[in-house]
């Protein structure tokens, strides 16, 4: 979804033409899936931020045009709304310093950006959930200035056939609006981890990276609040489901498939199912044509972004341009810090990295329905959230992280051979902030609770908090 179009416009052809090359593409992969001829490089790790660019009274500001003009980085880049850019990390081999020397990587870029937001008496906001952005705010007119968008609006609301989108969701709070275009989904704000490894160990990885989605929702919870009312622990989930709600072909296209999602279910021999998924059960949202394009699988590429999955299988490129198969982690939201945010992907590499490494396969143990269940449990509730774990172990989050999970997650970044001190480090923000209950979603509640205040208030204070760079269990009410 990253590169700009022609036209907003397609024909029937090249609706035909696109799925012939994604066809033509789907076998090539497929091949270097049966013949092992993706990368090996083992264990890299890297990073995509989203962030709320705000004006001086902390109300979204939609600038990002002239903002990214003046910033000139090739780091940085647009999203769907004008309010939003999106910081990307460079990989890192996943051992050593690899977690320090990420977080170098996002405080420099985050304070280069921050400084560059001031020439235009604005700042930047990490933040699942701006709580003071409003319904009539998230309009076309503040759409990024890109024909992909507004192609991928038209072309959702195609296959919606013209009806408009219902907003549902049900937490503390009751909300429910009617939307007319995807805007809603530029309310969504993430933290995006990317975690690539040779291809025999994809499966297991993929798989625990969906067991895993539970307790990192949980921990780095940080989106309770939309429109002003109370929702989920992390409103961001059922948002963006709601946002882009689009099923399969024909029949299918109001039923039980979703192109957002947590997904149909594990991969049983090879990642390359969901390949093969995208292309039996999604129809083409954006028919864009390229040139000597094969080889890139750009068509193939382009269509798997418009299928999001909370764990995303993804083909990239290497530095000699050998096609590497990584993971996209998307379930974790933006904020509240930097080292939060370092912390968190912490947690998700080493805990995925020891399920994956368990002897016995946990997704043998943990019915696809349940990790599902799990994970929408704890999206909603946070640590609060009740599980069923391996085994059969049944309770809230809470305790299995306090119990069982943190160590897990410790020991599966001491496989992956990464520093002790950085272990320590991370892992030690994570143990205090489950030990007090607070992160982001839990303090934006209590912040509320105690003062009574409007949403303007909270993004305000929640801002000034950001900027100290103290990790979110130390915030002060």
């Amino acid at each position: 979804m990253g590169e700009e179009i022609d036209t907003i416009h397609f024909t029937d052809q090249d609706f035909e033409h696109y799925h012939q090359c994604l066809s033509e593409e789907t076998r090539l992969l497929s091949e270097l899936f049966l013949s092992s001829r993706l990368s090996s490089c083992h264990n890299r790790g890297g990073f995509e931020l989203e962030v709320w660019i705000v004006d001086e009274n902390f109300n979204p500001i939609p600038i990002n045009d002239a903002y990214l003009q003046e910033l000139n980085s090739e780091w940085v880049s647009p999203e769907l709304s004008l309010f939003n850019v999106e910081l990307n990390g460079k990989p890192e081999e996943l051992k050593g310093k690899a977690l320090s020397r990420l977080q170098v990587s996002l405080e420099q870029s985050w304070q280069h950006c921050y400084k560059v937001a001031g020439k235009f008496n604005a700042s930047l906001i990490m933040i699942g959930t701006l709580p003071s952005v409003n319904e009539d705010q998230l309009v076309l007119e503040n759409m990024s200035r890109m024909k992909r968008y507004y192609a991928l609006n038209e072309q959702v609301f195609r296959q919606r056939k013209g009806k408009p989108l219902n907003l549902d969701i049900i937490g503390q709070e009751h909300l429910k609006i009617t939307h007319y275009d995807v805007m809603l989904e530029s309310a969504t704000t993430s933290f995006q981890l990317h975690w690539q490894m040779p291809l025999e160990k994809s499966v297991r990885a993929y798989n625990a990276s969906q067991i895993a989605a539970a307790a990192t929702v949980a921990v780095s919870a940080n989106s309770p609040y939309l429109f002003g009312k109370d929702l989920w622990d992390e409103t961001r989930i059922p948002l963006f489901e709601q946002s882009v709600q689009v099923g399969g072909f024909e029949a299918a296209a109001f039923g039980p498939t979703r192109r957002a999602g947590f997904g149909s279910g594990y991969v049983r021999e090879s990642v390359m199912e969901l390949f093969q998924e995208n292309i039996g059960h999604y129809p083409v949202l954006l028919p864009i044509q390229y040139q000597d394009a094969k080889i890139e699988m750009k068509h193939l590429r382009l269509h798997n972004g418009t299928i999001w999955r909370w764990n995303r299988p993804l083909i990239g490129h290497d530095e000699d341009d050998t096609p590497h198969l990584r993971i996209e982690h998307r379930v974790i939201s933006a904020g509240p810090t930097v080292i939060d945010s370092i912390a968190n992907a912490a947690f998700y590499y080493g805990l995925a990295n020891y399920l994956a490494n368990l002897t016995d396969a946990p997704e043998l143990d943990l019915p696809f329905a349940t990790a599902r269940d799990n994970f929408y449990a704890c999206a909603k509730s946070g640590l609060k959230g009740h599980v069923t774990w391996l085994g059969g172990n049944k309770g809230r989050m809470k305790q299995l992280l306090q119990q069982e999970l943190l160590a897990a997650a410790e020991r599966g970044l001491y496989q992956m051979e990464l520093s002790g001190d950085d272990i320590s480090l991370y892992m030690g923000i994570l143990n205090e902030r489950v030990d007090k209950g607070q992160h982001g979603a839990s303090w934006q509640r209590q912040y509320v609770k105690k003062h009574h205040c409007d949403m303007q208030t909270l993004t305000a204070a929640y801002a000034e908090h950001q900027q100290t760079g103290e990790p979110v269990h130390l915030w002060s009410l």
